[in-house]
């Protein structure tokens, strides 16, 4: 790509964005503009172009694509009913998007048939990003291992993490090799018109990611099992968990558990160069917001 370009990242303070717009301004000679709702309090570094808004702002995304070549696109919402309007405002000004699907959208399968509310909203994002202009990549992810903070604050208070589902097996991902693949994609030509299947190197029950947390703080850390209603009520009683991904989480959990064991892919390695990180490495990275 040319010196000048321009490339926006949505979602810029989360996990995968983050890393998005640390990655590029550390490794290519582009132009890197953050969309967020609060400037203020982004932390990005200084030769950030950040400008205020979010998707759900028709006005402000379309001020802040102007000059932008080539898009970082998050999806923020539980359903697809904005994508109509954000990818007309996105196919205006770029010519290529790079999409964070979901690892939950079925290959082959019509939204409308996507038997998870994630896979159904996020395949419908994929649809119309297909049906534009635009030259695409999409990205479909496993599980987060960013998704395991959600234990922190009973790490943080004892040796026991209590939830539903301990057996659910997980190819955890590292958010920065998410990203590394985005930005090979967002800057390099050869990866228009394809979907890239990430997962990490290695597969995980959730009661085997606890031992593994302990393992790195150097804690007896245990998995206690708990029913459904009760994970349930627990979820729900967690000011900071949105009541709506409840149901949704626990039965994609569910779904997870009955279905075959989840395969390892290396499309982090054939696209970066560099084998996916594992989970340990993953808890070594963030080991103090468990402390």
């Amino acid at each position: 790509m040319a010196a000048q370009t321009t490339i926006l990242v949505t979602g810029a303070t989360g996990n995968v964005g983050r890393q998005v717009v640390s990655q590029l301004i550390a490794a290519h000679s582009c132009k890197v503009r953050a969309l967020t709702r609060n400037p203020a309090t982004a932390g990005l570094p200084d030769d950030v172009d950040i400008w205020q808004g979010d998707l759900g702002d028709p006005e402000a995304l379309e001020a802040a694509l102007e000059g932008v070549n080539a898009v970082f696109l998050m999806w923020p919402f539980h359903n697809a009913d904005p994508a109509v309007t954000v990818v007309d405002v996105i196919k205006r000004h770029a010519h290529r998007v790079v999409f964070l699907s979901s690892g939950a959208v079925q290959a082959g399968l019509a939204p409308e048939r996507q038997p998870h509310p994630v896979g159904r909203s996020h395949a419908r994002v994929e649809q119309l990003i297909e049906e534009s202009e635009l030259c695409w990549t999409h990205l479909r992810p496993s599980t987060f291992a960013a998704n395991t903070l959600w234990w922190a604050d009973q790490i943080r208070a004892g040796d026991v993490v209590q939830g539903a589902y301990g057996a659910v097996p997980m190819a955890l991902l590292h958010e920065a090799d998410i990203a590394a693949v985005g930005v090979h994609a967002l800057t390099e030509d050869g990866y228009d018109h394809a979907t890239q299947v990430l997962t990490g190197p290695e597969v995980l029950t959730q009661a085997e990611q606890v031992r593994t947390i302990g393992q790195v703080l150097g804690r007896p850390l245990q998995w206690q099992e708990l029913s459904r209603e009760a994970a349930r009520r627990r979820l729900l009683a967690d000011d900071t968990f949105p009541d709506s991904f409840v149901d949704p989480l626990l039965d994609g959990y569910a779904d997870m558990l009955a279905a075959p064991r989840p395969t390892t892919t290396h499309t982090v390695e054939a696209i970066t160069g560099t084998p996916a990180r594992t989970y340990r490495a993953w808890v070594s990275d963030h080991a103090a917001r468990f402390r």
